[in-house]
Parts: structure tokens; sequence; C-alpha cells
């Protein structure tokens, strides 16, 4: 068995999951192609860090599988001038993909144990100067920082929440798994001279989306 090296992973990772499966944007493939993902996946998964597949993180969340990381940061178009919002900190590995792409990042996070675990995952890989991680309930997303150029949602809803759409800035884009519990579709809304309009995009399956505005607990 040849030992791990990160960067190799990485390259086989942005050309064999990646490029070959439609992901064109070159600012995408070059971010996603430079962050350590290994710092962002538990010590004991980092052997697996590069795999075409999901990985636990704890508290029964997961960090995303890279092609659909990429999917969702290629479909959300950012140039490096944006305002995002990153619903769903989890480790903070999609927060520091949209940190790559856009010019000041929002990552809320539910889970006061991931949110802290995540802001030293991006100390540590470097990639935290212009993400702020937040604790709080992201199905209704963070209004004082708002209007945000573009949302991302990484847990899964009944439908949009209608806090997010308000927070879009017009014109904006917002990318979100909704369906049930065990199957989604990625919704594309986009804001535009005040005209809202969705677009399915590709299936897939995320956590669900905890909140006010998502699927509630037991007992809430």
């Amino acid at each position: 068995m040849r030992p791990f090296d990160p960067d190799q992973s990485r390259r086989d990772m942005v050309e064999v999951q990646l490029r070959r499966r439609g992901i064109r944007d070159p600012r995408v493939l070059e971010a996603i192609g430079r962050i350590p993902r290994e710092l962002f996946v538990p010590e004991d998964q980092w052997l697996f860090a590069y795999e075409d597949a999901p990985i636990g993180i704890g508290f029964g969340q997961t960090i995303s599988q890279p092609f659909m990381t990429a999917f969702m940061c290629e479909a959300l178009q950012l140039t490096g001038r944006e305002v995002v919002l990153d619903v769903g900190t989890g480790s903070g590995y999609h927060a520091a993909v949209l940190g790559a792409l856009a010019e000041r990042v929002y990552s809320i996070e539910r889970i006061p144990e991931l949110a802290e675990s995540a802001r030293r995952n991006l100390h540590a890989a470097r990639l935290d100067g212009n993400i702020n991680v937040i604790c709080g309930d992201g199905s209704q997303g963070y209004p004082e920082a708002m209007p945000y150029d573009a949302i991302s949602v990484a847990a899964a809803a009944p439908d949009v929440p209608p806090s997010l759409v308000d927070q879009l800035a017009d014109p904006g884009r917002l990318a979100i798994p909704v369906g049930t519990l065990d199957e989604q579709e990625l919704l594309i809304v986009t804001k535009a001279g005040g005209e809202i309009r969705t677009r399915r995009s590709t299936g897939c399956r995320f956590v669900p989306l905890r909140g006010a505005e998502g699927w509630r607990q037991e007992g809430e």
C-alpha cells in the first residue's frame, strides 16, 4: 500500500471526480485542488479524505462528497466579489472552498461543538481570514450580514426557507437541497429584478436541515 500523499490525492480527485464528471469552472477546480481536505475530517479518516463519498464528522453530520461541493459552488457562479452565506458549516470544508471563491463568507452551524471545530480547522488550514463561523439556526439564515449575493445550504430542507430567499440580494443565487428526509433535488433559486425563479438541477442526499424553517426535532 503506497503512503498517503495528500497533494497527489487532491490532483487525482480533481481530475477523476470533478473534471471528468463535468465540473468546468477553473476557479472551483483550482480552489478544491489546493485546499487540504484532510484537515477537515477526523484524524482517523485522513486516508479517506479524498474518496468519492461523504465522511462522518460526528453528531450525525457529514462532510459532503467532493463532487457535490464542487457542483454547488459552480452553480453559484462566484467571481470573487461576493458576500456569501454558508448554511451548515459542519467541519468547515465547504466554507473554506467558498472563502477561496468569494470576498466574504458567513457560515452558520447549529451544533456548538461543530462550529468550534470548524473554526479550529479553518485556522489550522490558514483559511479563516475572510470566513466568520456563527453558531445558530441556519434555516433562518443570518440577517445581521444580509443581503447575500449567494447562499449555499449543505443540508436538506422540506421547502425553500422564506428567510433565506428574503436575505438573498437582487441579483442573487441560492443552492439548496429540497425534498424528503431520504431523497432530495438540488434547487437553484435565482432572484433578479424582484422575480424569483427556481431550477431543478440534480438528485442528491444530504443530512436534514434542522431548525424553525427546516425539519423539526421531536419535542420542538
